[in-house]
C-alpha cells in the first residue's frame, strides 16, 4: 500500500468564499424548469448547479 503525505498547498487552494449571508446566497440562487426537474445555479457561477426531480421545504429536512 503507497502512502503519501497531504499537500499542505492543496488545502488552502481547496478553501471555499463563503456569502456574507444567507440572504446573499439566495439572491443569488436563480431557477429553471425542464421536462425532468427543476435546476437551481448561483447565477454569479453558473457552472455550479444541482437538479432535482422532486421538491420539499428545506426547514422540514433540518
Amino acid at each position: 500500500m503507497k502512502t503519501t503525505m497531504p499537500d499542505s498547498d492543496a488545502e488552502t487552494d481547496a478553501e471555499w468564499e463563503r456569502p456574507e449571508s444567507e440572504a446573499d446566497a439566495v439572491a443569488t440562487t436563480e431557477a429553471y424548469e425542464t421536462d425532468s426537474g427543476v435546476v437551481l445555479y448561483d447565477s454569479e457561477n453558473p457552472l455550479a448547479w444541482i437538479q432535482a426531480d422532486n421538491a420539499c421545504v428545506v426547514h422540514e429536512m433540518v
